[in-house]
């Protein structure tokens, strides 16, 4: 009898726990979710803060605006939109000619390039892609490994960092390479 009567108010106490644990979740579950950190606090876009304007010293070099005279620095509408159309323009001077630091600065660009320059690049990477076909991705549907050799990156630095310090040309010594892990007789079925 005993443990009936135990029995009885252990599960009184399991059904007033679990009734609290479902009155707290109905109750201001944001305040919990808040304290736990699940909401984000996004700042009110219609609270409006004053802040001191930005002013400048005065000036006196600067002559004053003439009321009705273009701006010196904006340019019209029509050059806004030849210059986002055809960016090239940008740099140009409006006679067709360039001025002298653009010459100067295409100069030390080096030689200037041929008109073919488009066309080989575009025949280098048709020669370097390969044309793989639906029969050829399915049988050899393995990717191959990358040809060329991979250079070691800390070992190189270290290499060019001792020529430098010993005062030889970088082209000495030998450069340090990766070498390709052997791959196991079963890697080379998937």
């Amino acid at each position: 009898m005993a443990t009936s009567r135990f029995r009885g108010h252990l599960l009184a106490a399991f059904v007033l726990t679990g009734c609290s644990l479902v009155l707290a979740a109905c109750g201001n579950g944001d305040a919990l979710s808040r304290t736990f950190g699940f909401t984000r606090d996004a700042p009110d876009e219609f609270t409006v803060t004053t802040r001191a304007p930005l002013s400048m010293p005065p000036d006196f070099t600067l002559r004053p605006p003439r009321p009705g005279a273009p701006r010196p620095m904006e340019e019209s509408e029509s050059r806004q939109a030849e210059t986002a159309l055809a960016p090239q323009t940008a740099l140009s001077t409006g006679q067709g000619t360039a001025s002298a630091g653009q010459e100067a600065l295409v100069q030390q660009a080096g030689p200037p390039v041929t008109n073919s320059i488009r066309a080989q690049v575009d025949a280098d990477a048709r020669v370097d892609q390969a044309n793989n076909g639906f029969v050829d991705r399915l049988l050899f549907w393995q990717r191959s490994s990358p040809q060329g050799i991979v250079v070691d990156p800390q070992k190189e630095a270290q290499r060019l960092r001792e020529d430098a310090a010993l005062g030889q040309s970088p082209e000495t010594g030998d450069t340090p390479i990766i070498q390709p892990r052997k791959k196991g007789w079963l890697e080379g079925l998937f």
